[in-house]
């Protein structure tokens, strides 16, 4: 005999086939016997059973059907007090047992906040209302000072503005970052179940590359082999100084290279030519080169196999010529949302 939902019979009808069934078990027939004759699953009537015997009579009776005796929706103000902690709060500053805004972690909330209990999918609807939805969560290190974030976008960044502007200068973000062989971007289609796969060298090998952008979309590089050093970096300034015309105001972040001996007394030689400011530690998303190093990751190098360090270092120089050619790919780069402070569109 097939199975059935005993959900979907009316509240008396269950409560007849509860009792029926829970009487065959007591008159001798097993669990399986009692499945099999009423139609039910096994785990059914041993739920029943449990049931019967924590309440007897009562526990087999028909119950009422929607909500909860007790239970109720959000109230408004309540519903607002939620989407403000989700908004503005993580789940662990709440000291809820969650790292992201999951709807158990939601209900959990609710539960704590008002002692409503209801269930995911009420919790869904309720975030679906007001206008939350699913997303990939961006990264932000723990380490990173919010207070010195709030500063350098309202205060120290503005700063930097109007200086440049005083001394008719131009503005820059430099950023360095390393290219290797095995890296892979971007999706591949397959069969359905059956995973993608790629064929890679065992041989591996890199490149690195430093680089500067301004919001009017001028771009400069060094695509390079070995370790990032003073040197490296010292030769790269030097031919940034040669290359534009006007003084420049160059944001960087923490690198200890950036704080060299030798970079900070060259750095005191050509104030007059360059000056540097610091963005606040464990920011890179306030850097606008950021978005730079992403697209060459994916098109420069995540999408083709260069079968040597040579050829590494040949695509990536192509890309970023090209890219150099086109100021208006550059200035999209300081479109994003996290760097649009420095757009100054």
């Amino acid at each position: 005999m097939q199975t059935c939902d005993a959900r979907t019979l009316p509240p008396k009808a269950q409560e007849d086939l509860r009792r029926k069934a829970v009487a065959a078990v007591r008159g001798g027939k097993s669990k399986s016997e009692a499945a099999r004759l009423f139609g039910v699953a096994r785990q059914t009537i041993h739920t029943w059973i449990n049931a019967y015997q924590a309440r007897g009579a009562a526990g087999l009776r028909a119950r009422r059907r929607g909500r909860k005796p007790g239970g109720k929706a959000l109230a408004a103000k309540q519903a607002a007090v939620v989407r403000r902690r989700i908004r503005d709060r993580h789940p662990d500053q709440l000291k809820l047992p969650f790292f992201l805004w999951t709807r158990d972690a939601v209900r959990v909330l609710i539960a704590g906040e008002f002692g409503i209990d209801v269930s995911v999918w009420t919790v869904g609807r309720y975030l679906r209302d007001g206008g939350f939805t699913p997303q990939k969560p961006a990264r932000r290190a723990l380490q990173q000072n919010p207070r010195a974030v709030r500063r350098w976008l309202k205060v120290d960044y503005p700063a930097i503005q109007m200086q440049a502007k005083a001394e008719k200068g131009e503005i820059y973000w430099e950023d360095e970052m390393g290219l290797r062989r095995d890296h892979t971007a971007g999706r591949s289609y397959a069969p359905r179940g059956r995973t993608p796969t790629i064929r890679i060298n065992g041989n591996r090998f890199g490149c690195n590359m430093i680089s500067a952008i301004s919001n009017r979309g001028r771009l400069y590089f060094s695509v390079f082999r070995g370790s990032f050093t003073a040197k490296v970096f010292l030769a790269f300034l030097r031919r940034l100084i040669r290359q534009v015309d006007r003084k420049i105001f160059l944001i960087l972040d923490g690198h200890p290279v950036h704080r060299a001996r030798a970079v900070t007394a060259w750095l005191k030689r050509h104030a007059d030519r360059m000056r540097v400011f610091r963005m606040p530690a464990y920011s890179p998303e306030l850097n606008p080169d950021e978005y730079l190093n992403q697209d060459v990751k994916s098109n420069a190098d995540g999408g083709r196999r260069a079968r040597d360090a040579k050829e590494m270092m040949s695509n990536v120089r192509g890309y970023l010529y090209s890219t150099q050619r086109q100021p208006e790919l550059v200035s999209r780069y300081f479109h994003a949302e996290p760097v649009r402070y420095a757009a100054d569109l």
